[in-house]
C-alpha cells in the first residue's frame, strides 16, 4: 500500500499494486471488502491487482489465470460496476452468464455470487452509493438506485460499454504513471465527477428529456456566465454549473451548443488552460511548482491530454512555458 499525507495529516489516497500467487491472497487485496475467493480449476495460480482508493470511490483492476468463485460483500453503502477488459469463455455471475458485454453491478447490501471464467481482467469502480445517486439526481435529474433496482446485470449498448471501459483504463493509467496528482483535491473531485458521469451515461435506461426552448437556452448560458465569471479562479466542472443552474447536462449542453456553438467540456476546459497557463507563470516567478503540481491544482488528471490541449492552446508546451517564464 502507497498512500501519501497531506497538509492535516490524512493520507488523501491509497493506491496499491500486488501480483498474487494463491487465491485467498488475491481476495483479501480489495480494501474494505469481505471476500472469499476458491479456486475451481488446475493448476498454478497468478493473478495480479491494483487499487486507488479516493474520495468517494475506489478504482480497481483485478486480472486471474484460473477459473475463481467469488462470493462476500462490498463495503456498506457502496455500489460497484465492473467492466471486462480481457475475458475467455463465459462466466456465471448472480444466476446470469457474464461474457465481454456485460456491466456487473452490486449493491452495498448484496451478496457476491461470480464464478469466473478461466481467464478475467476487469476494471471496476466502487462508490458511495448515496454520493453517486445524488449527483445522478442533480446532474443528470434520475433515480440511479430506482433504475438499477432488482438488477445484477446492467443493460449497455456497445459503444456505451466501450466508452466507458476506456475511460476507466486512462484512468488507471495515469495514476499509476503519476499517482501524485491525487494529492490535488480538486484533481479527485474532477475523477470522481469524470466516473459518475461515466457510469451515468453508460447505464442510461431512459429516453433524454426534450430540447429546451430558445428563451431556456439563452438563460442558461447567461447564468452560466455569470457564474464562471465569479469564480474565475476555480475549476469548474461541468457538474458544478448543472448543480449551480438546476439543469441537466443534456440541456447544459444543448444550451451551450446552440448560443455559442460550443461544447460546455471544452469551453471550460478552455478556462482552465488559461489558469493554468497563468499558474505556471506564477511558478516560475516562484521558482516552485512542477507541470504536474500546475496540472492536479486545475483537474487536468490525464498529463499527456493537458500537454497536448495546452500545446494546441498556446503554441508551446507546459514545460516550456514554465522554462521560459523563469
Amino acid at each position: 500500500m502507497n498512500s501519501r499525507a497531506n497538509a492535516t495529516g490524512e493520507a488523501p489516497y491509497s493506491y496499491t499494486l500486488r501480483d498474487t500467487r494463491d487465491a485467498d491472497e488475491h481476495a483479501a487485496c480489495l480494501t474494505n471488502w469481505t471476500q472469499r475467493y476458491d479456486q475451481l480449476s488446475a493448476g498454478s495460480f497468478a493473478g495480479e491487482f491494483e487499487e486507488f482508493c479516493f474520495g468517494k470511490v475506489q478504482l480497481f483492476r483485478e486480472k486471474l489465470n484460473q477459473t475463481v468463485h467469488q462470493s462476500g460483500t462490498a463495503w456498506p453503502g457502496s455500489r460497484t460496476f465492473a467492466v471486462p477488459i480481457v475475458i475467455e469463455g463465459t462466466g456465471w455471475y448472480n444466476g446470469q452468464p457474464y461474457d465481454s458485454s456485460s456491466v456487473l453491478t452490486l449493491g452495498g447490501g448484496d451478496e457476491l455470487d461470480f464464478r469466473t471464467p478461466r481467464r478475467l481482467e476487469i476494471l471496476a469502480c466502487t462508490a458511495e452509493a448515496d454520493a453517486l445517486n445524488v449527483h445522478a439526481q442533480q446532474v443528470d435529474h434520475r433515480n440511479l438506485e430506482g433504475e438499477l433496482a432488482g438488477l445484477k446485470l446492467t443493460p449497455v449498448t456497445p459503444p456505451r460499454l466501450e466508452a466507458l471501459g476506456a475511460l476507466l483504463t486512462t484512468m488507471m493509467a495515469s495514476l499509476r504513471a503519476a499517482p501524485a496528482l491525487l494529492q490535488h483535491a480538486y484533481t479527485r473531485k474532477a475523477m470522481e465527477q469524470a466516473m459518475f458521469s461515466a457510469l451515468l451515461d453508460a447505464v442510461r435506461t431512459q429516453e433524454p428529456s426534450a430540447r429546451p426552448s430558445c428563451r431556456t437556452r439563452q438563460y442558461v448560458v447567461s447564468r452560466a456566465r455569470e457564474y464562471m465569471q465569479a469564480h474565475i479562479d476555480e475549476p469548474i466542472t461541468v457538474s458544478d454549473l448543472c448543480i449551480e443552474l438546476g439543469v441537466s447536462r443534456r440541456t447544459l449542453q444543448y444550451s451551450f451548443q446552440d448560443v455559442l456553438d460550443l461544447n460546455p467540456v471544452k469551453f471550460l476546459r478552455t478556462l482552465r488552460l488559461n489558469a493554468a497557463r497563468r499558474a505556471l507563470k506564477r511558478a516560475a516567478a516562484s521558482g516552485r511548482g512542477t507541470v504536474t503540481d500546475v496540472a492536479g491544482e486545475w483537474g487536468f488528471w490525464h498529463l499527456s491530454h493537458f500537454s497536448a490541449d495546452y500545446k494546441a492552446m498556446f503554441g508551446e508546451l507546459p514545460s516550456e512555458t514554465l522554462r521560459r517564464s523563469a
